[in-house]
């Protein structure tokens, strides 16, 4: 039998072929169940209803119940028309008017019709008016008390000339809800419902659009946010149960010569505390015949890349090789220059695939990869192009792991027979709530600790009328030997005019820095001659480095000291921690200067403090978290993370623990919901898969 929720919007009274279109358009408003899921984005309490005699100066805005006892309509200078009316209740008169749809609105009202208005008064003229006040009709018994609680839909420009205002919206919500409202069903056992006192579907659903009472709507809220995170937390539930059973994998029994001689012989600092946890932890997996799944998570300069290599020494013990894929070619570079420098000490050897390579040298390297003479494979999104054949690859590694999506680390995958295990890394602090929702099905493991010797990179804010002190700090470092960067914003919207800033500041800082030798790096650059300058920078050839966010990732140099960010407020929080990074990688103190632009929005001035205040990437991403939401803070498409309609995992955080308690507790009890109990269950979680199939986050 057909589903009435999957009937195109366009059968819903009052929408027909032009309006259905837009809707698909402006707001992804397909069938019955789309428009069920678009929720309001607030509500307005109209409960009160104020009297027109009582009114005292600026007002909020306020309901008021009355009549028109008199109509004018005007034209102005332009030849527009102005619809002005007398409101009258039994305290007092006062003036509406409309400047737009004046001819429909005296049409749709009658002189003497009882209504309802809602609005906010100003005081014009000795009188208070309100400006397009919206207007309920009172025709009946049954309406003779205004809406008291009304939704407010999102709409956009489109919509409205179509008549789907909010208001327009609201109409065909409770056009679809009258048609099709006693079909909601339930779509979670009753005793579960119960026991987390949750309100039932069908009454959430007509409560979260027409709410009766607050409690009511809040209520509403509560059932359909832990109902979409608690099928989301029974997705990761199998997929953590599926891991735990395992993806079969080569078992990686030895720790033997290679790993051995680097740890004894080669090794250039001790470890930390935290780097030989993690490392226990990544041995611990690898023993076993089923494919490990680990996140590593650690700050910038935590060691992760040294915790990487010693478990690809681990594969060459075992007779594997490896594929290290990273989401730049700067940051491959970057590996490949740290990882075939220790790798030579031990005898490894290392391949390197980006694009845009020669043709001559992309054919060698991928012999070398295909004979198992490359030990260790690094490279980009090339790694899993058709013509990359592995001889024996036993452990793929994915650094910066959100930046790629779900089907590409299955690529990788499938270029090994069984699974290769699977490491994944990252040095942007996740913060609990987002790992437990994103990474749920995976084990994380976290380098807390930084290397000893490390000093704290001191932070510093400063406003343009504080430039020239800033400079005269900057030589400073430079005369001590030491070398700074320079950073400019580079966004897309504006990408031309950043780029012209960031070389007229190049200009300024070679006049400015005379006796020092200025390089310059940017993305619009070729790459040979973007390696050409950071090379040089590496080198102590240059000592100032002007940048745009290219060197987010991929420079290490221990004598650069400082680092100023020019206009630092239209920076995330997440790429100014990165950036600071760059420095305080040596022995010596370390300094980053966040120069701030004359206009500072309130959240630009909360990462600002944020940054000045702490150097725990932690503490940063929660703030940066709470300011950005989850879909900005890792990008929702690549990430895994769904688009929830309702639910917010910074704000939900008691619902989402609740939910994925219950989720994993049942998919513990019922591993393929098999039960009767459990049916309902089944039958929407395999809907939900479908939906979020769609966005290419269910592997």
């Amino acid at each position: 039998m057909a589903d009435i929720w999957d009937k195109d919007i366009m059968y819903l009274k009052k929408v027909g072929p032009k309006r259905a279109e837009v809707l698909k358009k402006e707001c992804q408003i397909r069938t019955y169940r789309d428009l069920l899921n678009y929720f309001p984005r607030k509500y307005v309490d109209r409960s009160y209803v104020a009297k027109v005699g009582e009114l005292q100066g600026e007002e909020h805005s306020v309901t008021l119940v009355g009549r028109i006892t008199r109509f004018a309509l005007n034209n102005s200078k332009r030849g527009r028309s102005i619809l002005n009316a007398t409101f009258t209740d039994d305290t007092g008169e006062m003036d509406l008017t409309w400047f737009q749809g004046a001819k429909w609105i005296q049409n749709s009202l009658k002189v003497g019709e009882e209504i309802a208005i809602f609005g906010k008064p100003s005081f014009y003229k000795s009188r208070f008016q309100i400006t397009h006040p919206e207007i309920d009709w009172l025709k009946d018994d049954q309406q003779k008390a205004p809406a008291q609680i009304v939704p407010y839909y999102p709409s956009s420009e489109k919509l409205q000339r179509l008549g789907l205002d909010s208001k327009g919206i609201r109409a065909l919500v409770k056009q679809m809800l009258a048609e099709a409202g006693s079909a909601l069903k339930e779509n979670l056992p009753e005793d579960f419902v119960q026991r987390h006192n949750l309100l039932g579907r069908p009454q959430a659903l007509m409560n979260i659009h027409f709410p009766t009472d607050f409690e009511k709507m809040m209520a509403a809220k509560r059932r359909l946010k832990f109902e979409e995170l608690f099928y989301f937390q029974i997705l990761l539930a199998r997929r953590r149960r599926t891991s735990k059973l395992g993806h079969s994998a080569e078992p990686f029994p030895e720790v033997g010569r290679y790993f051995l001689d680097f740890y004894e012989q080669h090794l250039p600092f001790e470890l930390t505390g935290a780097q030989k946890r993690v490392l226990k932890e990544i041995r611990k997996d690898l023993g076993r015949p089923i494919q490990m799944n680990r996140l590593i998570q650690g700050d910038v300069g935590a060691g992760k890349t040294m915790v990487a290599f010693m478990t690809m020494l681990i594969a060459k013990d075992n007779g594997f090789q490896t594929a290290f894929m990273a989401p730049t070619a700067i940051l491959a570079e970057q590996h490949r220059r740290k990882i075939s420098k220790m790798g030579e000490k031990v005898g490894l050897t290392t391949a390197f695939l980006v694009g845009g390579q020669r043709k001559a040298e992309r054919t060698q390297e991928l012999e070398r990869v295909k004979n198992g003479e490359a030990d260790i494979v690094i490279g980009t999104h090339a790694l899993i192009e058709p013509t990359v054949q592995f001889k024996k690859l036993g452990l793929a590694i994915i650094d910066e792991q959100h930046k790629f999506g779900v089907l590409q680390r299955a690529k990788l995958w499938s270029k090994a027979s069984p699974y290769p295990h699977n490491m994944v890394m990252t040095a942007t602090p996740i913060p609990r709530t987002l790992a437990m929702t994103v990474y749920g099905d995976i084990d994380v493991s976290v380098i807390d600790e930084l290397p000893p010797g490390r000093k704290p990179i001191k932070t510093l804010v400063y406003g343009e009328s504080k430039r020239l002190e800033v400079f005269g700090f900057i030589r400073s470092e430079l005369e001590k030997g030491r070398q700074a960067y320079v950073v400019y914003p580079l966004v897309e919207e504006s990408e031309k005019l950043d780029l012209v800033a960031a070389e007229k500041g190049f200009e300024l800082l070679e006049k400015y820095f005379k006796g020092f030798r200025v390089g310059m790096v940017h993305g619009k650059m070729k790459p040979e001659n973007k390696e050409f300058e950071m090379n040089r920078f590496v080198k102590n050839e240059t000592q100032l480095l002007v940048s745009t966010t290219v060197i987010e990732v991929g420079v290490d140099v221990p004598n650069s000291t400082l680092m100023l960010i020019e206009n630092a407020e239209r920076f995330g929080l997440s790429q100014l921690h990165q950036l600071r990074g760059r420095v305080g990688r040596g022995q010596f103190q370390s300094y980053c200067i966040l120069m701030a632009g004359k206009k500072l929005s309130s959240d630009g001035r909360k990462r600002l403090k944020a940054m000045r205040d702490s150097t725990d990437g932690f503490k940063i991403s929660e703030i940066d978290l709470e300011l950005r939401g989850p879909g900005d803070f890792l990008g929702t498409r690549q990430s895994g993370l769904p688009q929830f309609t309702i639910a917010n995992i910074v704000e939900d955080q008691e619902i989402l623990a609740e939910a994925r308690d219950a989720a994993f507790e049942i998919i513990e009890k019922d591993p393929e919901l098999k039960m009767e109990e459990h049916r309902a269950i089944k039958f929407y979680f395999e809907r939900f898969l479908k939906s979020q199939a769609k966005l290419g986050i269910v592997a």
